[in-house]
């Protein structure tokens, strides 16, 4: 009989997948980042950091684009904020709201990230092909789509 530690060394079903594709980025990333000085940053930041916005953005927004609780963020945004990543600020549309903005080291982080990530999707086109590695992220953004479409429609925990 095959154990689930050999099959998922063999043939990882989608959740080994993407955890493993997830937790190597996130290395890479927060690796690389707190080598240029943004060693203060965890891991789960990501949630927040993924979708900031040099224009602003408001907190269910960032909830709604991660997939996390509203509670979850609104801790996320206050730890950024007392690290110097971020700043809330009354949203010109509506004074009730916050919109949360980089500050200038978060817009410096930012810059950064972009530049780590476009170095691995480059360093994977060139290894699988420019062609097959757009294919697999128009293929994998699908089956994402898909699969959080599904997770919407499931009870909160």
């Amino acid at each position: 009989m095959v154990t689930r530690a050999e099959r998922n060394s063999t043939d990882p079903d989608l959740g080994v997948l993407a955890g493993r594709l997830l937790f190597a980025v996130q290395r890479e990333l927060f690796t690389s980042l707190a080598e240029l000085g943004f060693d203060d940053l965890k891991y789960r930041h990501g949630a927040v950091l993924a979708y900031l916005d040099a224009d602003g953005v408001r907190p269910s927004e960032l909830s709604r684009l991660s997939h996390q609780h509203k509670q979850n963020i609104g801790t996320l945004i206050d730890e950024l904020e007392a690290l110097g990543y971020v700043e809330r600020r009354p949203d010109p549309s509506d004074r009730r709201a916050k919109l949360v903005f980089p500050t200038a080291r978060g817009l410096a982080q930012m810059r950064a990230a972009d530049l780590i990530l476009a170095a691995m999707q480059r360093r994977h086109a060139q290894i699988v092909g420019r062609e097959d590695y757009e294919r697999f992220k128009r293929i994998f953004f699908q089956v994402t789509e898909n699969q959080r479409g599904y997770a919407t429609q499931l009870p909160d925990e």
